[in-house]
């Protein structure tokens, strides 16, 4: 466990009023601040550096129970009403009150091949209510297209999935593995980025809220900004200048939060991010999330409001996919600290994972003989 994960623990958004982890949340807290950040910005309740620009140093908490793809029976409906998000926010709360049940110290072991378990929901911070943008419940993080799903893939972005980590959740119980030429445990350096705990694209561009460690960190200055991710521990650095005056790096040059610029229109800093370095350890179909490839550009826009939240609002341009497709919700600003996700040093998973896959190849072998 990193200190990253203990202490998100100990941040929840409190917005319903139960008792968890040995304390009573107060719901009126919560509702009386619900609605900070959500009017219209006005210059003169803006913080703003010595040059005039909105300073949006800080720390956001972006956990949110709106998914990046809206529910095929919101149909186009961008806006949830009051009653459905209390019913959202109230079913998760009653949900997250059995999944902290006591668990049984008598009960069986799991099936051979079955789910083994991970994190139980203590150590999960998805938040607490669909995300609010001026005042309103949201269905889907997605605003276009109209539906609020991805567009649909191209024949490139099929084939760049199909087979990818085509392994992934395939558990046995035996090496199926046996008699390829690269086995997906192998080594270390065979396994996926995330399960190495090197990076997570989709906590990190474009920002896609995830199931706990949602902090992000940012620290401006005249010339730069920095955005750290608290999974897993990434530092965006994006230059900023006038529109038209700065250059992306090389093409050549490649990395895999990319490479960022940005400008200021009026008080929303837009950044423009190419230069992906393409990785097939990439899983849409199950994250959800863009593919990293050699023409993907991201546009984001970071609008300020009072109070000190912001609206977040991206638009992915990628091969893969027929069309652009962009997405928004607030980013609400925290007085948490973001600590340091020490994953990959502590990975201690992954040695148990090749550990398992020595055990299980033994045994295929054995019953070969």
């Amino acid at each position: 466990m990193t200190s990253a994960m203990i202490a998100g623990n100990a941040r929840r958004d409190e917005a319903f009023s139960w008792t968890r982890w040995g304390r009573t949340v107060s719901s009126a807290v919560v509702l009386a601040g619900a609605f900070v950040g959500l009017t219209s910005a006005s210059a003169s309740e803006l913080a703003r550096t010595p040059s005039g620009r909105p300073d949006l140093t800080g720390t956001y908490d972006v956990a949110t129970l709106t998914p990046l793809q809206r529910d095929s029976r919101y149909g186009d409906r961008l806006v949830l009403t009051e009653e459905e998000a209390r019913q959202i926010r109230s079913q998760t709360a009653t949900r997250t009150q059995a999944a902290n049940a006591l668990s049984d110290p008598d009960r069986e072991a799991p099936p051979v091949g079955g789910n083994v378990g991970g994190y139980n929901y203590f150590f999960l911070d998805p938040g607490t209510s669909p995300v609010r943008v001026d005042g309103e419940f949201r269905t889907s993080l997605i605003v276009d297209p109209p539906n609020g799903r991805l567009p649909p893939l191209t024949d490139r972005g099929k084939a760049r999935r199909q087979g990818l980590y085509s392994f992934w959740g395939k558990n046995s119980g035996e090496a199926w593995w046996m008699g390829a030429e690269v086995g997906p445990y192998d080594d270390p350096e065979s396994l996926s980025i995330g399960d190495r705990c090197i990076h997570h694209l989709e906590a990190t561009i474009p920002t896609i809220p995830r199931l706990y460690n949602n902090l992000k960190t940012i620290v401006q200055t005249e010339s730069h900004a920095v955005i750290v991710t608290e999974w897993m521990h990434t530092a965006r650095v994006v230059r900023l200048g006038e529109r038209g005056e700065l250059e992306h790096a090389p093409p050549q040059i490649r990395s895999r939060s990319g490479d960022s610029i940005g400008w200021w229109e009026g008080d929303t800093l837009v950044v423009e991010t190419t230069n992906f370095l393409e990785e097939n350890w990439v899983t849409l179909s199950v994250g959800g999330s863009p593919s990293p490839t050699s023409d993907q550009r991201v546009i984001e826009r970071f609008t300020p409001r009072p109070g000190g939240d912001l609206i977040y609002r991206f638009t992915v341009h990628s091969g893969d996919f027929e069309a652009p497709y962009t997405a928004e919700y607030t980013w609400p600003r925290t007085d948490d600290r973001l600590y340091e996700y020490a994953c990959h040093e502590g990975n201690y998973s992954m040695g148990s994972i090749l550990r398992g896959a020595r055990l299980l190849e033994a045994q295929a072998s054995e019953s070969e003989r």
